[in-house]
């Protein structure tokens, strides 16, 4: 099978792909190594006259699908039920597998293999090439990350299980958690009863088919690399459909109250408001962001809800801005592609709170505009009807026009009659 290798030298030490993180936040990165592939190695190829443990993953799984190492219970558990390697589930079903997680941590649910294989078949049955799941038209409730995911086969590399990585990675036997090497008989998935699913698994099932419409999975999937998760969640719903978002807000209220009183602490519910963010040259920081104080019923509370509050901004005339020292060093520290992606991501929550405040106005409208709407329109059909006196006043003027003209042109027809009579009455009289 023919693989373009990876095209990058991947530094060990930094245990960064394309200035894009590869370790889980607070996961001591001496668990792994990161290699570059030789002219001869591929995918496909097995752990023959290797030392030591190691499986091959595609740079967009960290680039494009924020994978992180090490991979988690739930990940490491499709890989054991799929019987595949990490690159051999292709890209968008890692996609669903992604976007999975995050809604179910939204709404304070475990993802569990099981729950998340009930959606989807698996598809082609030859070994030799990916796995890809397909979506049971029924009751698919994620739509497809990308129509076509191109270009992925063009860069991959060696992750090196080192001896502080093999808890993670190996059971107590010595034997891998998930397959490492390509494996010749996938697992099959064709319509999976609701019969064969434990209870948890029945209330995971259970609460994401209550969504009616498609939800969104590669604005889902981009929450992982977004500050405030809930609130980029609630602005890709609302994009998909009022319906999801109401139900997404309902729902995540109730699993919420449920989770505090059965003192569910294991369970991830995406509040956290620190986050650990890269700089360029190795260094790392920690920014703590504060929730933005509001008025209002229709105002949320708490961290979750926050927006990022930047320090004091001072304008002046001359249109030059002053900002803290603290702040610039850190702009100017940043790499491009650092850079690029935080505009986009703070222009997606521009357009997001463009579209709330679109919303906000369009129901006061609704709810306590009606008053001037009216006036409003009373005002319009005095200028509808104004305009109808003008136009039939205007017609008027134009027939008397018409009229008038055509008195101008007898009137001279005559002057013209009566100066040739006066000409010939003279000629006459000359004679006499």
């Amino acid at each position: 099978m023919p693989m373009a290798v990876v095209r990058e030298v991947v530094p060990s030490t930094e245990l960064l792909v394309n200035c894009t993180p590869v370790i889980s936040k607070g996961v001591s990165g001496d668990i792994v190594s990161l290699e570059r592939v030789s002219a001869i190695d591929r995918v496909c190829h097995g752990q023959e006259g290797a030392t030591e443990k190691f499986f091959y993953m595609y740079m967009c799984h960290f680039s494009q699908l924020h994978v992180r190492l090490p991979l988690d219970d739930f990940t490491m558990g499709i890989l054991r039920a799929l019987n595949v390697v990490p690159t051999q589930l292709h890209p968008n079903s890692w996609a669903y597998l992604q976007a999975f997680r995050i809604l179910c941590q939204s709404l304070y649910l475990e993802p569990t293999p099981c729950a998340f294989l009930y959606f989807y078949n698996t598809r082609p049955q030859r070994p030799a090439t990916w796995l890809s799941l397909i979506s049971r038209p029924s009751i698919s409730r994620l739509d497809a990350f990308s129509q076509s995911f191109k270009h992925f086969k063009d860069g991959y590399f060696k992750v090196v299980v080192k001896e502080g990585g093999k808890v993670h990675f190996l059971n107590a036997d010595g034997s891998t958690k998930f397959p490492f090497s390509w494996t010749s008989n996938p697992s099959r998935y064709k319509d999976m009863v609701i019969e064969e699913l434990s209870a948890g698994d029945k209330e995971v099932v259970g609460m994401l088919l209550k969504f009616v419409d498609k939800l969104p999975t590669k604005g889902l999937v981009r929450v992982y690399n977004s500050v405030h998760p809930i609130i980029d969640i609630e602005g890709h719903m609302a994009q998909s459909g009022k319906k999801n978002l109401a139900l997404f807000q309902t729902l995540r209220k109730e699993m919420a109250a449920k989770a505090k009183v059965a003192g569910k602490t294991d369970v991830p519910n995406l509040q956290e408001s620190v986050v650990e963010v890269h700089v360029h040259g190795g260094t790392k920081r920690k920014a703590e962001l504060p929730p933005q104080p509001g008025k209002g019923k229709d105002v949320k509370k708490g961290p979750e809800a926050g927006l990022i509050e930047l320090s004091e901004i001072s304008v002046r005339k001359d249109i030059s801005i002053t900002l803290l020292d603290t702040i610039v060093n850190s702009i100017d520290n940043m790499n491009a592609k650092h850079i690029v992606r935080t505009m986009v991501e703070f222009g997606s929550k521009a357009l997001v709170l463009s579209r709330r405040v679109g919303s906000l106005y369009r129901r006061e409208v609704k709810e306590g505009g009606w008053e001037k709407v009216e006036e409003l329109q009373g005002k319009v059909d005095k200028l509808e009807e104004e305009k109808a006196t003008l136009e039939k006043a205007k017609e008027s003027w134009e027939v008397e026009r018409k009229r008038l003209a055509t008195w101008r042109v007898r009137c001279l027809d005559s002057e013209e009659k009566l100066n040739k009579r006066i000409g010939e009455l003279e000629e006459d009289y000359d004679d006499l």
